[in-house]
């Protein structure tokens, strides 16, 4: 059995344990760690997720963040002066959350989601270099009344998240499950 395959399992155990009313925002964030180099046959699955979600009597939303950061700069006054100078980019970097944020909010409101859904956040591999995950993941789980579902492309270790296996990670609150153990 795939390692893709694995992890939805495990993730469907987890799911579908009765959740907790009272709960923390960051109590309320789940975290499925898989290795990078399987994003391409974790896209291809992600429909298993909803499927399991849905046979535990949840309802299921998906935010994609994989084009944010293009959305987002399409937005901005001076885009092409950013790509002449990309320098100048760590100024204006905040409002790259605040995009995300929003267009999260409209997500949220747009799908009904409620205290029984489980919004699941893709693409957050395109962070990378631009914003942290936990900080992307600090403002949005008190907008989900249910869970907040993070499909992690990087590894977990001693309690310790690293996106991408990029750089030194960071230690979060979140429930990880992986395709090894739940």
């Amino acid at each position: 059995m795939s390692r893709v395959k694995r992890l939805i399992q495990s993730y469907g155990r987890h799911i579908a344990i009765p959740w907790r009313d009272d709960a923390a925002a960051a109590q309320r964030v789940v975290f499925c760690v898989y290795n990078e180099n399987e994003e391409r046959w974790l896209r291809a699955r992600v429909d298993e997720f909803e499927i399991v979600t849905r046979q535990a009597g949840h309802e299921w939303v998906l935010f994609d963040l994989t084009n944010s950061f293009p959305g987002w700069l399409s937005t901005q006054r001076y885009a092409k002066s950013y790509f002449q100078k990309p320098h100048l980019l760590a100024t204006v970097l905040p409002k790259y959350l605040d995009y995300i944020v929003s267009e999260f909010e409209r997500a949220l409101k747009e799908k009904n989601a409620d205290y029984n859904t489980v919004v699941a956040v893709q693409g957050v591999g395109s962070l990378f270099g631009f914003l942290k995950v936990k900080d992307v993941v600090d403002k949005l789980a008190p907008l989900v009344e249910g869970r907040l579902l993070v499909l992690f492309p990087g590894s977990y270790e001693n309690n310790n998240y690293r996106l991408l296996d990029g750089y030194d990670g960071w230690n979060y609150l979140a429930v990880p499950i992986t395709a090894d153990k739940d």
